[in-house]
Parts: C-alpha cells; sequence; structure tokens
C-alpha cells in the first residue's frame, strides 16, 4: 500500500505473475475457490481484468499454477539424499521433517492444495497427485515393516495417512512468528516417530 497527496492509503498494483499468484492463492484460500470471481482477484490485485488475463488465460490457470507449486516443494522432499539414503525409518523421519519444511515455507500454497475437493479437472489432478504422495511413502513404511524396524501389524497405507495427517494439520493453526513454534519440523517429527509419552 502507498499513500496519496491527502495521506490517504492507496493500493498498489500487483506486478508480474508472480505477485498475483500470490494474490490469487490467498483470495482462493480467503473465499473458496468456487466463490472467487475473477473480479473479486482483480480487485484484490488492484488491476484490471484485461490486466490480469494478460498473464493468466483465467481462474483455473491460477489454481493450477499455484497447485504445481505446492506439489512441487512436497515431491522434492523425496530428491533430497536423506529420502533416498540410510535404513527406511530414517528415510520416513527426514520426509516427515522435510514436509513439515515445506509446509512452513510455502504455507499458503501448501494449504490451497490441502483444501482441494476434486470439483474441477485441475483439483482432480491435485487429488491424484496428493494419493501419488502418500503411495510413496507408504511404500517406506512397507520396506520398513519388512526390515523390521516397525511393528510386523502396520498397515502402510494407514501409517502414510496418519503421518500426512499429523503433517498437514499444522496448516491449521502455524502462523509465522507465533510462539512455540521455533524448532517445529523437530518437534513434529519426533512426536510422529518417539510419541508424547516419556521413556521408561
Amino acid at each position: 500500500m502507498s499513500t496519496d497527496t491527502a495521506g490517504r492509503r492507496v493500493r498498489r498494483p500487483a506486478q508480474g505473475p508472480g505477485s498475483l499468484l500470490e494474490i490469487a492463492v490467498g483470495e482462493f484460500i480467503t473465499r473458496g475457490y468456487d466463490a472467487t470471481s475473477m473480479e473479486d482477484l482483480s480487485r484484490a490485485a488492484g488491476i484490471t481484468k484485461s490486466s490480469f488475463y494478460h498473464h493468466f488465460s483465467g481462474k483455473e490457470a491460477l489454481l493450477r499454477a499455484a497447485l504445481e507449486r505446492a506439489i512441487a516443494v512436497l515431491f522434492g522432499v523425496f530428491d533430497q539424499p536423506g529420502a533416498v539414503e540410510g535404513p527406511p525409518v530414517r528415510r520416513l523421519r527426514h520426509i516427515v521433517r522435510g514436509q513439515v519444511e515445506a509446509l512452513i515455507g510455502d504455507l499458503p500454497y501448501v494449504t490451497l492444495l490441502l483444501r482441494v475437493r476434486g470439483n474441477t479437472e485441475t483439483e482432480r489432478w491435485a487429488l491424484d497427485q496428493r494419493r501419488a504422495y502418500d503411495a510413496r511413502v507408504a511404500a517406506i513404511v512397507r520396506e520398513a515393516v519388512e526390515q523390521g524396524e516397525l511393528r510386523a501389524d502396520v498397515d502402510p497405507a494407514l501409517a502414510a495417512r496418519l503421518l500426512s495427517g499429523l503433517v498437514n494439520s499444522v496448516a491449521e493453526w502455524y502462523r509465522p512468528g507465533r510462539p512455540g513454534t521455533v524448532g517445529l519440523p523437530d518437534a513434529v517429527t519426533r512426536a510422529a516417530f518417539e510419541g508424547l509419552l516419556p521413556t521408561r
């Protein structure tokens, strides 16, 4: 925001597709994707609809770009050395920690990903990607069970969903700078793999 000669606050138009995408994500989260119109987006960005269309073909293109960013960040964790090297449980710990870091680092984008319901082609694609993510985690859980690192009665698919659910819940309450959130990736990882009760 800037001020005019009378000292009144004036919205400064968003510049570039990156800024427009960030604004759109905020509107989608606040209003809901279905309830957000291009008029809402252009108003929030302080530009005309035609200017918005210069960068994005429409609302669904904005959604796709936002979800692609979130998915790329999450799947990128699987490519890190800690996710591909070492025993399965150690890799799982790294993936859970990396998932929390990804959520914190791209909170609006990952939050939007977690709220899609499959009402559009792009949302269905995103849900498929989320299922693929859980499947990759489940495969590592299965490997850990087979190697005796986890209990034999652990269901890999259920464990993967529980781990993702634990991490994804952080999006509902985490806010940058909130007390108690320093070291959050490590704290969530400890809770997931070591529990809350003291060891005896």
